[in-house]
């Protein structure tokens, strides 16, 4: 089955590296490339974004986008997702969704929506990040006992959310593996007189600047050792191929919320 592909937030860095896995995807077609209303892209043929020919016009019509698409890949913001969900809805378009920073509020909104199309909802599309959360959940359960547990990410300037959806979905595996529950456990940052660290908390540090793509690092710092389970991109191709994984595994159903453990079959 070839699936008909429309992209969202075209122009931006992780877009252009989408539209060149389809392009270079024998399975699969571009037939819509959205962007926002006002965009100076509007009208220009997609393949301009990535220095070739698709023959596909850059559109804010999102309606008109969906006519013969199978499947959304969305990695935009928060409220331009859910505006593009309600619509897939609608017009029973499945969804990709790579989009970080939404409240638990609007995470229910997917929710519901997986109960009518079939969503994979992930904060990091790679493979191999995917693979290092199964072996964070591995470390967590041995390392059980007298290891204080820090989570480091670092990504470029112009990141909007912090920390990112990777990290924070680093410290829901191990709390998860844990017993412990994140709200109550997570620290964000550290400045003047904090006092001791508490022994079950699970730190957080944010790190921009530069053109960075994303370093994910969870440190288990015990006692005379320290072990350090990392992932670092170099750049949003892992990210596009996974996507991809992610649209061809949606193709044959029909609803369910699912991750990228489903996808790569960790689960």
């Amino acid at each position: 089955m070839r699936l008909n592909m429309t992209i969202a937030g075209s122009s931006g860095r992780m877009g252009r590296a989408l539209l060149e896995a389809v392009n270079q995807a024998s399975d699969m077609r571009l037939v819509a490339a959205l962007e926002r209303s006002g965009s100076h892209y509007l009208g220009k043929d997609a393949g301009e974004l990535i220095g070739a020919s698709c023959g596909v016009a850059v559109t804010d019509d999102i309606v008109a986008a969906l006519s013969e698409s199978n499947v959304l890949i969305d990695f935009t913001r928060p409220e331009g997702t859910l505006a593009h969900l309600a619509v897939c809805r609608a017009r029973n378009v499945k969804m990709v969704i790579g989009t970080t920073g939404f409240s638990a509020e609007q995470k229910e909104e997917l929710k519901k929506a997986a109960k009518e199309i079939a969503i994979v909802f992930a904060p990091n599309m790679s493979v191999g990040v995917n693979v290092t959360f199964k072996l964070l959940q591995v470390a967590a359960k041995a390392l059980n006992e007298g290891y204080d547990i820090e989570i480091i990410e670092v990504h470029h300037r112009h990141k909007v959310d912090a920390p990112s959806g990777t990290a924070l979905r680093m410290g829901e595996i191990v709390a998860e593996s844990l017993d412990r529950d994140l709200e109550e456990v997570s620290v964000y940052g550290r400045h003047g007189v904090t006092g001791e660290r508490l022994p079950a908390t699970i730190g957080f540090s944010t790190v921009r600047g530069g053109d960075i793509v994303g370093d994910h690092t969870v440190m288990f710092a015990g006692t005379g050792e320290r072990i350090e389970i990392s992932h670092k991109a170099s750049s949003r191709a892992n990210f596009a191929v996974g996507a991809l994984r992610a649209a061809r595994f949606l193709a044959d159903k029909e609803s369910g919320l699912f991750d990228m453990q489903d996808v790569i079959g960790l689960r």
